[in-house]
């Protein structure tokens, strides 16, 4: 894998989704203050990302941060954080798959069946794609990326110019205590930087490649968030916050026929539905090859069932773990289509999980990293970061928790079967003696 295709990966894994959905979110629950939110989680992600790119430079495998947490802390730790990220995918993709299905249904009618048949029609094209391997996901996503970057910049520097400053009053219509649930929101924008640790070891020159291609992520990312945040706020106004609007069911849409103005609303609608089904394959696409090749690493280090190992391998393809969850991100849409579940609740349970990865992830690297490094001092700015944000999550958390316990039973069982198998030989070697 190339540097520039590392960058896309990550460029879509972060990006991904939020920029089409979220800026009405963070909106709705703190008008424009949240450009607050939007500005400190973009700080934030200067030391997380940072960490995780020197974590995946030094220590460059396909358990990515299970592998870390397990080099600092064991193999219980290496057990939370791997299934954290592994079933946070299943949980988090119907909520991908739903925005972009939104943006399709906008375009061409159909309501809540267009949203659910594009949602089950992109993560099957995400879960084929993977089956070729990283260097076709790869490709894919350089290819997503160029898009989609082109589309958003577009968005936004047409839209500019159309901005009021009289769109920022009130600034903080709900209180300044509002910041907070926002940020809680958009902690799914900026889930993603820990992603394509798993997939690490296949770079051609890890060391070196996976910190340029994180440089290069985290400029793209500020840039195109930060500002189709700004023209949400200063160019739709009170639309941008308001349900029903056409702020919060398609921001970018409404971004693109302000800014062109020759076009008309149904193209506009079309071109809004092409960049949402963008976004939402790049990050599909990128967490699905990187829970793949974490599952796969899981099943290898025992923190999974055996079965799952196989494709644990660099450049090999781990068609077993992929498979597991595709499945079970079918079975999670197939529950939302079933009971009406919202994606906001899907969006902060999949969050809190990610959350938890990146505060083991942080205490593993304050452990492995050289004292007083750079990289170390990033890595005690992202713990901080991880603590405050698990906070915001708020009750969501206990879905997170949920897992961690799962993944401490299976680890101790395994422990046992381990301790067993240990006491069996020495008693045969007894014998034989």
């Amino acid at each position: 894998m190339t540097v520039p295709q590392g960058a896309a990966l990550s460029v879509g894994a972060v990006l991904g989704t939020g920029v089409i959905a979220l800026p009405a979110l963070a909106a709705q629950a703190a008008g424009p203050a949240s450009l607050i939110a939007w500005a400190v989680l973009v700080a934030l992600s200067v030391p997380l990302a940072s960490t995780f790119a020197a974590l995946g430079a030094r220590y460059p495998d396909s358990g990515g941060v299970a592998t870390y947490a397990r080099t600092a802390f064991g193999h219980r730790a290496a057990a939370v954080v791997g299934w954290s990220f592994y079933f946070a995918v299943p949980v988090g993709a119907p909520a991908a798959a739903l925005f972009g299905g939104a943006y399709v249904a906008a375009a061409v009618g159909g309501g809540t069946r267009t949203a659910l048949l594009t949602a089950a029609a992109l993560m099957l094209t995400v879960t084929v794609g993977n089956l070729g391997g990283v260097r076709v996901s790869g490709r894919l996503q350089l290819g997503l990326a160029a898009l989609l970057v082109a589309l958003l910049l577009t968005a936004t520097l047409t839209a500019l110019p159309h901005a009021s400053a009289a769109n920022l009053h009130p600034f903080a219509p709900h209180g300044w205590w509002a910041i907070g649930p926002a940020a809680a929101v958009l902690v799914w924008g900026f889930a993603g930087w820990e992603a394509v640790t798993s997939l690490a070891a296949d770079f051609r020159h890890p060391r070196r490649d996976l910190p340029r291609a994180t440089a290069i992520a985290l400029v793209v990312v500020a840039v195109l968030y930060l500002g189709i945040a700004a023209a949400s706020i200063l160019v739709l106004g009170p639309a941008a916050a308001a349900p029903g609007a056409g702020g919060s069911e398609a921001p970018l849409a409404e971004l693109l026929a302000i800014g062109i103005a020759h076009v008309d609303h149904q193209q506009v609608r079309a071109i809004a539905a092409g960049a949402a089904v963008l976004l939402t394959l790049g990050a599909m696409n990128a967490y699905y090859a990187g829970a793949a090749k974490l599952g796969a690493a899981l099943g290898r280090d025992g923190a999974l069932p055996a079965w799952f190992g196989r494709g644990a391998a660099p450049g090999s393809v781990p068609r077993r773990s992929l498979l597991v969850v595709a499945l079970l991100g079918a079975g999670s849409l197939a529950l939302v289509a079933a009971t009406g579940t919202g994606t906001r609740a899907l969006v902060l349970l999949a969050s809190g999980c990610f959350v938890l990865v990146y505060l083991v992830g942080s205490a593993a690297a304050i452990r492995l990293l050289p004292r007083g490094s750079l990289a170390r001092r990033c890595a005690i700015v992202a713990l901080l970061s991880a603590v405050g944000l698990l906070v915001l999550t708020g009750w969501y958390v206990l879905g997170t928790l949920v897992i961690a316990a799962g993944a401490l039973l299976y680890a101790r069982r395994g422990s046992a079967v381990e301790k067993a198998a240990e006491t069996s030989a020495d008693a045969v070697d007894s014998v034989a003696a």
